[in-house]
């Protein structure tokens, strides 16, 4: 059973930074955009799609399996993760 881990970051965020850091310590298999690195277009796109999951301009913006979870929060993210028996 394979959880679905999509993050919304900013390179420049300390919390997004250990948001990734949690995932790959985890060994939990993630995709993140460093929203803050990407190209303008590209760049606008992502981030009014973070603010559109998030209810603001906050990050990390967390989805699991579909479930958006707003910043550094590992307990929330054990609770949506199907995989870790949480």
């Amino acid at each position: 059973m394979t959880d679905e881990v999509f993050v919304y970051a900013l390179r420049t965020c300390p919390w997004c930074r250990k948001t990734k850091q949690w995932f790959t310590d985890s060994r939990i298999e993630f995709q993140y955009v460093d929203v803050d690195t990407l190209p303008d277009e590209e760049q606008d796109e992502a981030a009014e799609k973070a603010c559109k999951l998030s209810g603001g301009r906050r990050f990390p913006v967390v989805i699991i399996n579909g479930e958006v979870i707003v910043g550094h929060n590992p307990e929330k993210f054990l609770e949506h993760l199907k995989g870790w028996g949480g």
